[in-house]
């Protein structure tokens, strides 16, 4: 039960669990999935950031957002220092963190962080990769809630 491709099973069981509604499912494997990968691989290991992130998605898809946005912070933070600032994994959660607290009702943190990550992705990645074109997305849509004007910061997001 503790071999390294049995901990990815496990987490890609969850995700089907997840995919299919069964959340009620998921979040316990997801978290005992976890908690196993800490202890096997150790806290910094990828893969364990990963089951971090998946955990916090399936809190996030469950309407569980105090559980959800500590978790994003702490696999930002973890991201940040064991992968780097520019790292595909390390966007990916700061456009995840800020997509919780929008739904949380925190733009003002939100906003800034999807406008980082933008810049970022536009930077590393490229202006027409598709997570950038999802980052773009997501700022308007943060914006539009906002109140702002979305064709400020949506510019191009339909053309490409």
């Amino acid at each position: 039960p503790d071999h390294p491709n049995t901990l990815g099973s496990r987490n890609n069981l969850a995700y089907a669990y997840q995919s299919a509604g069964r959340l009620t499912e998921a979040i316990p494997l997801l978290a005992r999935t976890l908690t196993d990968a800490e202890r096997v691989l150790g806290p910094d290991h990828p893969d364990t950031l990963t089951s971090q992130n998946n955990l916090a998605y399936a809190y996030r898809s469950a309407g569980r957002l105090a559980e959800a946005i500590p978790l994003y912070e702490r696999t930002l933070t973890d991201r940040t220092r064991v992968l780097g600032p520019d790292h595909p994994d390390t966007l990916g959660s700061r456009n995840n963190l800020a997509t919780a607290y929008q739904k949380a009702g925190r733009l003002g943190e939100a906003i800034p962080l999807f406008e980082q990550t933008l810049a970022d992705s536009e930077r590393v990645l490229g202006p027409d990769r598709p997570n950038t074109l999802t980052s773009r997305n997501n700022l308007a849509n943060a914006n539009e809630a906002a109140g702002r004007n979305v064709a400020d910061s949506s510019d191009g997001a339909v053309d490409r």
